[in-house]
């Protein structure tokens, strides 16, 4: 499979072939686009949560992450996963069996794609492309809590800090949960990246390092009250 793809990304191809297929794939992200924005606009204020799909539901991580949803949604929050398992499916427990919202932003992926079933079925979209999905959990989260996890969860967080440090979006509130896990890459960016001028002293100051859910969402509580706003639902 993975041979023939290979394959056909160096085959010669006549225009009308690159055409017609970047036109479809076109209108393929801009469908995606829409379905996302129209669903997730009448959500309300809402967490994104993030972790390791690979996380068993025995794990202390899984567990702390069922309390941070559930004490998300006593804040009035929602709580936005990727609809999958691990550190994903306990965000959308801990929101379920809480009485809040939860929703799910799904991937197709060729392992690990499984929609948990703790999402409000209205409230589950799937999303064939990375980025078009990004931009969901970036646009409608008031605030980030990311969870120990790989590629994907650090892809997440360093776009979010990305993004906000060069001013293009909004500062909202980061929150990294579970010292043990995350000091080393701290630690890591202040003697390499600070200390070789790729980053400023107060870009460490963009997230929030935390070790319980009360202090993960006192972090965003905290956060919004300066602004005298509260989640309408």
């Amino acid at each position: 499979m993975k041979e023939d793809k290979i394959r056909s990304a160096f085959e010669n191809k006549n225009w009308h072939q690159i055409k017609v297929t970047d036109s479809w794939q076109i209108f393929k992200i801009m469908a995606e686009f829409v379905d996302g924005f129209e669903k997730l606009a009448k959500i309300g204020p809402c967490v994104s949560i993030f972790g390791s799909a690979r996380t068993a539901r025995e794990h202390r991580y899984y567990v702390l992450t069922e309390q941070v949803a559930a004490l998300l949604t006593k804040q009035g929050y929602g709580v936005i996963s990727g609809g999958g398992p691990g550190i994903m499916e306990a965000a959308n427990k801990g929101a379920f069996e809480a009485g809040g919202k939860s929703v799910g932003l799904g991937i197709e992926l060729p392992f690990e794609a499984f929609d948990n079933k703790y999402i409000d079925r209205d409230k589950l979209l799937e999303f064939k492309y990375f980025f078009v999905r990004k931009v969901m959990f970036m646009k409608y989260a008031q605030g980030f809590i990311v969870m120990p996890g790989g590629f994907g969860t650090l892809d997440e967080f360093f776009e979010a800090v990305t993004l906000i440090q060069t001013g293009k979006i909004a500062r909202f509130p980061i929150v990294l949960v579970g010292s043990d896990y995350w000091s080393g890459l701290i630690e890591w960016a202040k003697d390499k990246m600070l200390s070789g001028g790729n980053i400023k002293a107060e870009d460490l100051n963009l997230f929030r390092l935390v070790d319980t859910a009360e202090d993960a969402v006192n972090h965003i509580v905290k956060f919004y009250e300066k602004y005298v706003i509260k989640p309408n639902f």
